[in-house]
């Protein structure tokens, strides 16, 4: 299997977010994982930055619970057991025409024996923010 270089960045990303967080002490994992997703968001271009910042703003309405941090680079939002829950992918992470709102295998959103994971984002309406919103409080409860 050969790795693109973008995939080779995020797993470059990945590595040294196991070790930040592997590092011994005390540690608010809160209030630095806030401060690397709002660095990450700031990072993007404007047309995945807009998008970014408002399921930020949703996801942290929605779900306080839930903890900010990077995950191969990318924002997401983490349960009280370090799962990923939810999580934002920008279209340049890997040259895509539209951003990603995931879920992980820790999100409630179990719907039968079939459901959706991921979306397409190219904007997000009022409308849109309300789907978002009860997807998040749907996947984010325990």
């Amino acid at each position: 299997m050969v790795l693109t270089d973008a995939e080779k960045a995020a797993m470059k990303e990945l590595v040294a977010e196991r070790k930040r967080d592997s590092k011994p002490g005390k540690r608010d994992k809160r209030a630095e994982g806030l401060a690397d997703v709002l660095a990450k968001i700031g990072e993007m271009p404007d047309v995945d930055r807009v998008i970014a910042q408002r399921v930020h703003e949703i996801v942290t309405e929605t779900a306080p619970d839930l903890v900010p941090r990077t995950w191969y680079g990318m924002p997401a939002y983490t349960n009280a057991d370090g799962k990923v829950v939810v999580f934002f992918k920008p279209s340049v992470k890997f040259g895509s025409r539209y951003s990603t709102l995931g879920f992980e295998d820790a999100a409630h959103l179990d719907a039968g024996a079939m459901w959706p994971t991921s979306y397409a984002l190219t904007e997000i309406t009022d409308a849109d923010a309300k789907k978002i919103a009860a997807l998040v409080k749907k996947a984010a409860r325990p």
